[in-house]
């Protein structure tokens, strides 16, 4: 079998929706449709919320990971997708959870990296 390399994207965003940057509820609904609409495999999850505000999420998927970090108090957002084209290309659908992602935070993107490996 060959190697085929994946996509990985690595952005910075900006947001003022407290609301969503506070906490992971309503952001882990998110996570689960764009698994079950892109058909990709979630080994594992962990959500943990900061106080004062604030949440990590880490996504394990069989395809790689998805992570975000907030911090609502610079209205940041860091966040990681990573799929693998092991299966199927997933390149199209690492830009679309990208896109999801800033559409759900209303964010503003300060940096975006995309690397293939």
């Amino acid at each position: 079998m060959e190697y085929k390399p994946g996509k990985h994207l690595i952005a910075s965003l900006r947001s003022h929706q407290d609301r969503t940057l506070d906490n992971y509820n309503g952001f882990n609904d998110l996570v689960d449709k764009m698994v079950a609409a892109y058909k990709l495999v979630k080994l594992g999850e962990v959500y943990h919320n900061f106080t004062p505000g604030g949440f990590t999420a880490v996504i394990c998927l069989s395809e790689s990971h998805i992570s975000v970090h907030t911090w609502p108090e610079h209205g940041l957002v860091n966040l990681d997708v990573y799929l693998s084209n092991f299966q199927q290309n997933n390149d199209h659908t690492v830009q679309a959870i990208f896109e999801s992602i800033t559409a759900y935070f209303e964010a503003s993107v300060l940096s975006v990296q995309t690397l293939t490996r």
